[in-house]
């Protein structure tokens, strides 16, 4: 599930988190799943277990996942991505991607043209 790519220079415990962030987001992690023991992902990636203890604290300070010492380390609820917003984000990655644009300059695309936050 997990693949440290030791050429990246992205920290360890970061790639962790992007990775169980991703898939969290896409619905590949569902609510309520319980992701592995932090001793037991350290040693499959072999990194010290504070490696991954640090993913799964910002995971957690994302509200993405809930930390107790009796359930372990579980995906917290309602954090996927609607169906109908990763249909869009396929027609459109599909069409930007066709025209030769890079992701760099799609999300440059997306940022310009996001509405902005109302504050009440």
């Amino acid at each position: 599930m997990i693949a440290l790519d030791q050429s990246d220079p992205t920290p360890p415990f970061e790639q962790i988190r992007a990775q169980l962030h991703a898939a969290i987001r896409a619905g590949t992690l569902p609510s309520g799943a319980r992701l592995p023991a932090i001793r037991q992902l350290a040693g499959d990636l072999r990194v010290a277990p504070g490696t991954v203890a640090r993913a799964y604290r910002q995971l957690e300070t994302d509200g993405l996942v809930t930390s107790n010492r009796s359930h372990g380390t579980t995906v917290a609820a309602d954090n996927a991505v609607s169906d109908s917003t990763t249909d869009a984000a396929k027609a459109f990655t599909t069409t930007v991607a066709a025209n030769g644009t890079s992701l760099d300059d799609a999300l440059a695309a997306v940022r310009a043209t996001w509405p902005p936050t109302r504050t009440s």
